[in-house]
């Protein structure tokens, strides 16, 4: 394992410079009746606006709004269906969080599109880092949107049967497949980009713990902001023999671990418990201290440790 501070960075959101000068805690928000994780499942506005008021009063930086489950055994989901799944949520969630920084985790080019044009997300996640959609890369440097690219191998249906890793080990192949990535998108001109090695996405149970354990070494070569997403995965919940309901304690670990690495964001579907893992890491010197948004007159967002709720 790889000790090493987080570094600050930042993204345009709204045409506006956001410099982010301690790990960012990003919550889930699922628009689907199928997540792995049920409680956090929503599947009308009511329940999305409950699920969002939690998060935010929790304190997530930004939210991560989904309308199409990738795990293993999911229902296939249409692309109309998936828009309106968004839409009803992403009319939740600015009811109760107008401002807050929002990703929409889709694959799809046309629902990215229609996300950020129509329904005011600000940053496209996409699990496939553009191998499920050829239109992606073109929409993402149309767009000028952020863009965190995530290691995946297949699809969701087939990434557990494509496993098979050169003996340079995973992290090492993950950051050189990610790499190629990385710069078709600099040709394009898309110059925020987010990576996020895949925990749980085409690794067995041993590459997981082999990825997290060279993070850090990964982090290094890609010289990119890492989005790290073990929240109650099966990676926890096949090590240790339990459910998901019962994997938050090993989630805070592992996310700690992530953050040990310099991580720069930890996506979440239990917000405070991550913010306290953020606290703890700073004063460990992990990472700099907790903060949160403020408008500075030079049209940049910054960050301010005095302001912590």
């Amino acid at each position: 394992m790889q000790l090493q501070k987080f570094k600050p960075f930042s993204m345009r959101l709204r045409r506006r410079l956001v410099e982010f000068d301690r790990p960012v805690v990003m919550g889930i928000v699922n628009a689907t009746p199928d997540s792995f994780y049920a409680p956090s499942r929503n599947q009308c506005y009511d329940e999305v606006k409950a699920c969002v008021e939690t998060l935010v009063a929790d304190g997530a930086d930004i939210l991560d709004v989904g309308g199409y489950s990738s795990r293993p055994g999911a229902a296939e989901v249409s692309a109309s269906e998936e828009t309106d799944r968004l839409a009803m949520a992403m009319a939740a969630l600015r009811s109760v969080a107008p401002d807050i920084p929002v990703s929409v985790d889709t694959f799809r080019s046309s629902v990215a599109a229609a996300a950020v044009e129509e329904m005011g997300a600000d940053i496209i996640n996409d699990i496939s880092a553009g191998d499920l959609d050829p239109d992606m890369f073109d929409t993402v440097a149309r767009l000028e949107v952020p863009y965190i690219a995530m290691h995946m191998r297949g699809t969701p249906s087939t990434m557990q049967t494509l496993t098979d890793y050169p003996e340079k080990g995973v992290a090492a192949t993950v950051a050189a497949e990610l790499s190629v990535k990385l710069r078709r998108l600099a040709l394009m001109g898309v110059a925020d980009v987010v990576v996020d090695p895949g925990f749980g996405f085409a690794k067995t149970l041993e590459q997981n713990y082999e990825l997290m354990d060279d993070l850090g070494a990964l982090i290094s070569l890609l010289e990119r902001p890492v989005l790290v997403g073990v929240s109650r995965k099966s990676m926890i919940t096949r090590a240790l023999n339990i459910t998901s309901d019962r994997a938050l304690p090993a989630t805070t670990l592992l996310n700690f671990a992530a953050l040990q690495q310099g991580a720069s964001i930890l996506r979440v579907h239990d917000v405070a418990e991550a913010r306290q893992a953020v606290e703890i890491a700073s004063r460990l010197g992990a990472a700099t201290p907790a903060t949160v948004v403020k408008l500075t007159g030079n049209n940049t967002i910054s960050f301010y440790p005095e302001q912590l709720p």
